[in-house]
């Protein structure tokens, strides 16, 4: 009986033992799978303008076959991503370039800043009732963008086609007031980079963003003037991928650029979509950074 009673214990202390090692393994397999699987599902948030582009998709795959998952996120104008990269809704934007990404900073107190180059793209000036530029009447009325960004890279393109004649020469800064109406042979109005387009029909010619070229049901070689993205002076008007100030070493947004910039797919792709208009880039981040500080410092001047 008493050995029974010493026995009994003993046999039940080894059951609960192995419970105990049984619940501690299940318990560290699921911690284990779900922090996993945590990571493995967190996504990297790219902002864009026209996700519906093919090349985003290419590069999506391009990315998550170097074990990195992206997700594309679609914005219907450029005064959006910006904002949502500033506020952490997203983690990378890529869809400006230099010049924009300052003006946004100076006027914003932000510090975004680029961590990659993807491509330079002619600026071009369309109509639907002129063939060329020498063509537009005198007095017609012509837009560009109202941002000011691309509204003065705009009027270069005017001045260069002869359709205004800007005070000083002009700067990637020049706006309306800088126009010399009375030596120019056309009327310059400004309006939403996403109208220019659409106004076309009550226009002479238009200032037309790439992005919103084929939207319009125009194709890229139709334009009847454009600036050269091969000009050493167009550094300002590469396009970027731009994250927050604290994220500009990150190693994963590194690869992402690569990743954009190394992938056949990807860059036939934007080449299409830009009409061959694009021409590459590969300009060092620090040099980006370098064109970012001085289009600031002049942009705040002129504020």
């Amino acid at each position: 009986m008493s050995e029974q009673l010493v026995e009994a214990p003993k046999k039940r202390l080894g059951l609960f033992a192995v419970v105990g090692v049984v619940v501690v393994v299940l318990v560290a397999g699921i911690v284990f799978a779900v922090t996993r699987g945590g990571a493995e599902e967190k996504a990297v948030r790219i902002g864009v303008v026209g996700a519906g582009d093919p090349y985003w998709s290419a590069y999506v795959k391009a990315a998550g076959d170097q074990g990195i998952k992206v997700e594309v996120v679609d914005f219907t104008d450029y005064a959006q991503p910006n904002p949502a990269l500033a506020e952490g809704e997203i983690d990378l934007n890529q869809f400006q370039h230099i010049v924009y990404l300052a003006d946004y900073n100076v006027s914003n107190k932000k510090d975004l800043v680029p961590v990659g180059a993807t491509a330079i793209y002619p600026l071009g000036l369309y109509s639907k009732k002129y063939p060329s530029a020498a063509e537009v009447p005198a007095g017609a009325t012509v837009a560009v963008p109202n941002d000011a960004s691309n509204q003065g890279r705009g009027l270069l393109v005017l001045q260069a086609a002869g359709l205004v004649k800007l005070k000083s020469g002009g700067t990637i800064f020049s706006d309306l007031t800088d126009v010399d109406e009375a030596a120019s042979k056309v009327k310059v109005t400004a309006l939403d980079a996403a109208l220019t387009a659409t106004s076309l029909d009550d226009l002479a010619a238009a200032i037309i963003n790439n992005d919103f070229v084929e939207k319009a049901g125009l194709s890229f070689d139709k334009a009847i003037a454009k600036d050269d993205p091969a000009d050493p002076k167009a550094v300002p008007y590469v396009n970027v991928f731009a994250a927050r100030e604290q994220d500009k070493d990150n190693p994963t947004y590194t690869k992402l650029v690569e990743i954009y910039q190394n992938s056949r797919e990807v860059l036939d792709g934007v080449k299409e979509v830009s009409g061959g208009t694009a021409v590459f880039a590969k300009t060092p981040a620090g040099d980006l950074r370098k064109s970012l500080d001085d289009v600031e410092k002049i942009t705040a001047e002129r504020k």
